[in-house]
């Protein structure tokens, strides 16, 4: 409002100034007309405006508002440096030094950046554009940095009088070689898997509030999740051959990311943090129940898996836990080639190696049974404590890798098994349709008005079987028993 009237005075006295040059002006040239009419034009106009603006109400006069500049979209370089200065800070943005270190830092990066892409593939479908070009951008600049960890091997040189000399060379670290192109290539067929379900496909989704239906009993975890729709009778068959292989496909994608993952954190230092947080002995660990189970003479994983209780998530990461917790006592028992345990028996080395194994079994056949389980308290705990850059790096790309291919897994099964109801519902109608067009079709005796009643015509027809039965039993001679061979004695033969 000060603005306003501020401008309003303003005018008042740019216009009175100009009307006081004008009668000047008309005072001192009244010879030249054109002249004149043109200070009267600008007379009246002035007069006008500053009519305009005195009869004006203050409040009916819009404020002077200046447009504010438009945000210009960051360029690569700047989201780069942005990317890399929080990287160098250790996600302390106040620089104080209190931030995480860099191999942390890094592996927040990569499965932040994960959460932001793929957090909403919800669905079997490809992936926006802008989406796909983000995530291979930001994941080149953070995998720029494994381009510069190396080590030193020895190399030939030939010098310039023909002698060979042995020198080291820099090349990069054999771990990143090997496994960084692998999982590129692994993240390669995930995307070009879910570009596959791009074309048109005989499943849909629809959200849940659209779902006039009631959830099955499956889908009462996935409540976030859209719910597929299938044909009525079902999925044709080459569809569903096809969906097949791409499980297969995306299966083979989960199996080595899961090899990966498991290598790289074996590789990572148990924290003496860790460490420290455990009981004294793996009975401990394990409890009574199973520690049992497992040091029995005759031992079957898949029969002690079946008997304990892994009905929810929560339950199968405990058990994780207990188990990853005695391998670490127990390999620690065995290092310091200790004779006696603290458990009060003795326990000799070998048997401790074999209940190791059994351990190790179990923890093998739960990770690839419950492929989406979250980390464990020993995984966090070497994640948190690592040092090592190309491990945090291997580690969070094979995560994340794992992550997303268990994901699309297991869109491809939500899809197989609405498939599968609906083939179930099928067969059953067709049952039903089939079982009353076999209902008992009319007989002579209906057509001729003879109509006898379906249970008493069943009972005249057994009657008449028994009698023809015993009047055939009765006119057949006794049939005498036909004499066998006599059986050879041992001499003759």
């Amino acid at each position: 409002m000060v603005r306003a009237l501020s401008r309003r005075c303003s005018i008042q006295s740019w216009g009175s100034f100009r009307i006081r040059r004008a009668n000047h002006d008309d005072h001192n040239n009244d010879h030249d007309d054109d002249h004149d009419d043109d200070d009267h034009k600008q007379q009246q106009q002035l007069r006008t405006i500053d009519a305009r603006n005195t009869n004006k109400p203050m409040e009916d006069q819009p404020p002077f508002i200046g447009e504010a500049p438009k945000e210009k979209p960051q360029s690569d370089m700047d989201q780069m440096k942005e990317r890399f200065a929080k990287l160098l800070l250790g996600e302390d943005m106040s620089g104080g030094g209190k931030g995480v270190s860099s191999a942390l830092a890094l592996s927040n990066a990569v499965t932040n950046l994960a959460a932001s892409i793929f957090g909403e593939q919800g669905k079997l479908a490809p992936m926006a554009p802008e989406r796909k070009a983000r995530w291979r951008k930001e994941m080149d600049w953070l995998l720029s940095v494994t381009d510069h960890i190396v080590e030193f091997v020895p190399s030939q040189q030939k010098s310039k009088d023909g002698t060979n000399m042995e020198i080291m060379v820099t090349k990069q670290r054999k771990d990143l070689l090997v496994n960084i192109p692998g999982l590129r290539k692994l993240d390669t067929l995930l995307i070009d898997t879910l570009d596959n379900f791009g074309q048109e496909q005989e499943f849909w989704y629809v959200s849940k509030n659209d779902d006039p239906e009631n959830e099955s009993s499956r889908r009462e975890g996935k409540w976030w999740h859209p719910k597929v729709k299938v044909p009525p009778n079902g999925l044709s068959e080459t569809s569903r051959r096809w969906l097949l292989s791409e499980k297969e496909a995306v299966s083979q994608v989960l199996k080595a990311a899961m090899a990966i993952n498991a290598s790289v954190l074996s590789e990572i230092e148990v924290p003496e943090s860790y460490i420290d947080s455990l009981p004294k002995n793996g009975r401990s660990s394990l409890g009574d129940s199973i520690y049992k189970s497992i040091t029995v003479e005759y031992f079957d994983p898949a029969y002690f898996l079946s008997s304990m209780d892994l009905s929810t998530e929560h339950k199968v990461l405990d058990l994780k836990n207990r188990i990853e917790a005695s391998i670490i006592i127990w390999k620690r028992k065995m290092h310091h080639k200790e004779g006696k345990s603290s458990w009060g028996s003795a326990v000799s080395i070998e048997k401790r190696e074999l209940f190791e194994e059994r351990v190790e079994t179990i923890l093998h056949l739960l990770k690839y049974r419950f492929p989406g389980l979250p980390q464990s308290s020993l995984d966090i705990s070497k994640i948190q404590d690592n040092k090592d850059i190309g491990h945090a790096i291997l580690e969070s790309y094979s995560r994340i890798i794992e992550s997303l291919a268990f994901s699309i897994l297991s869109r491809i099964e939500d899809v197989l098994h609405a498939d599968s109801l609906a083939q179930s519902s099928s067969s059953n109608s067709d049952d039903d349709a089939t079982r009353l067009s076999s209902a008992e079709t009319p007989t002579l005796l209906d057509f001729m008005g003879w109509g006898i009643d379906p249970l008493k015509r069943s009972s005249i027809d057994m009657e008449n079987l028994f009698k023809v039965d015993s009047d055939k039993k009765a006119s057949k001679p006794p049939v005498s028993p036909t004499p066998r061979p006599p059986i050879p004695e041992l001499s003759d033969i």
